[in-house]
């Protein structure tokens, strides 16, 4: 049986694609392993998105090389977004890759395994689809308890900065039904946590025209009975309606945690960044989200060093991030990437400069952080235990999503990963807390909302 590995790159997005074809090769009769080295074929699906990234892609397929020129490898593909937009550029510049496929590559990768063990090379890097492509087959990567869920592909935004449009295709909402069946599916297989994922979830279901609605799509999930947690990320600011606002606060099995990107905090760098709306429509969304729900998490990513940002652009961004007291905080060096119009924009600004910036960014959020997790001090809070190390676990709560924010550590805990507990905190770090447990389940009664300590 000819044995296939495969390296997944990027965000969750792209590893739904990654868990998808590990489906596919499966179901096609391949044997999948996990160590390159034991590998007759190594798939590496790229990412795209900015220069680091697809210097990581890169690094990977080189790597990949080596084990075709010296050991059990035969041969090497390269699928997904950095494939899509450089396919031909790669293939004259890495000879040993055998098929290049790009982001349309769902129920392809099977047949073009066959076509390079036999000899052949592929270039497959077409239009991507204008419409939803349901993969035939999945085969999860992450912990039994989590599960990324995709929702949609695509994007219609047309940020200056982004080339995920062009890389991606056209929004696209997956239809409601494979969406509900699927986390059914997840359900009955142990999955606790569903993390909603797709380049805009607030758009979903607007191409479809059948009533379809993230609020909706919400609604019926908040119905399936084993879930806990079912978790939002990446919506955009003036697309949160107050329908969505409160679904997120009335719905039990929604996490109430918000992922919002808004990328600056100046409202002539927004306009040149092609975002749409202002700071003061920012603002209004994220009062009536603490309103309606007040323990809500909220963590959102800004660029520095975009084209034409000023000092005095970079301050108010910096009252910006200071005024709304983010929880959870990224930050990035604006990426100059070919074909985009901000690639073109005069006013580039020094990257030495850039990276002072988000330092300084960093720096505020670091404190304000400290300060958001120190209110948790002497409350339970309900938390997902995923690592044990020695006397020790480690978790998530609701305010923190997987791979991306902080943890839990819990002490005095003999919880098994997959467990959900009560922890009381005892102490708060810059991005993480500590508590201690007695081990009572929470998983009957929601585990989103922090419990305040009563005092005698």
């Amino acid at each position: 049986m000819v044995r296939v590995a495969l390296v997944s790159l990027g965000c969750p997005k792209n590893l739904v694609d990654s868990e998808c074809v590990l489906g596919e090769i499966a179901e096609g009769g391949y044997e999948i392993v996990t160590d390159k080295a034991q590998a007759d074929v190594i798939i590496i699906n790229t990412c795209g998105f900015i220069e680091s990234a697809r210097e990581d892609s890169i690094n990977e397929i080189l790597d990949a090389v080596q084990f075709k020129k010296s050991g059990a490898c035969r041969a090497l593909l390269a699928i997904g977004c950095m494939a899509q937009k450089f396919a031909d550029e790669l293939a004259a510049k890495i000879p040993e890759v055998d098929a290049f496929l790009g982001v349309g590559h769902a129920g392809a990768v099977t047949r073009a395994i066959k076509e390079v063990l036999k000899g052949e090379r592929l270039i497959e890097a077409a239009a991507p689809p204008r419409w939803w492509v349901e993969p035939a087959a999945r085969i999860r990567s992450t912990p039994p308890w989590t599960a990324y869920l995709k929702v949609s592909d695509g994007c219609d935004n047309r940020c200056a900065y982004c080339a995920i449009p062009d890389i991606r295709g056209p929004f696209r909402s997956r239809p409601e039904g494979f969406v509900l069946d699927e986390a059914r599916r997840l359900a009955d297989e142990g999955v606790k946590e569903i993390v909603l994922v797709g380049q805009d979830l607030t758009q979903y279901g607007a191409d479809l025209g059948g009533g379809e609605s993230l609020t909706r799509l919400l609604e019926k999930l908040n119905e399936i009975d084993s879930l806990v947690w079912v978790r939002l990320l990446y919506a955009y600011p003036t697309k949160i309606t107050p329908e969505l606002i409160e679904a997120i606060g009335s719905l039990e099995k929604v996490a109430k945690y918000l992922d919002i990107p808004m990328q600056h905090g100046d409202d002539r760098m927004l306009s040149l960044m092609g975002r749409k709306g202002q700071t003061e429509d920012y603002l209004r969304v994220i009062d009536a989200l603490r309103s309606r729900c007040p323990e809500i998490a909220l963590r959102s990513s800004f660029i520095v060093g975009f084209p034409g940002e000023t000092r005095q652009a970079f301050d108010s961004l910096m009252r910006f991030v200071g005024r709304i007291q983010f929880d959870r905080v990224g930050v990035f060096t604006y990426s100059r990437e070919v074909g985009t119009p901000a690639a073109d924009m005069p006013g580039q600004v020094p990257e030495r400069t850039a990276r002072a910036r988000l330092d300084r960014l960093m720096r505020l959020q670091q404190g304000i952080s400290l300060a958001k997790n120190a209110e948790f001090l002497g409350r339970d809070i309900g938390v997902l235990v995923e690592r044990v190390s020695g006397d020790c676990r480690f978790g998530r709560s609701y305010r923190d999503a997987p791979e991306i924010d902080g943890v839990v550590y819990i002490k005095n805990s003999r919880a098994k990963p997959g467990d959900f507990v009560t922890v009381r905190i005892t102490e708060a770090l810059e991005y993480d807390l500590v508590g201690t447990s007695a081990d009572a389940t929470i998983e009957k009664r929601g585990a989103f909302s922090p419990k305040r300590r009563k005092h005698s």
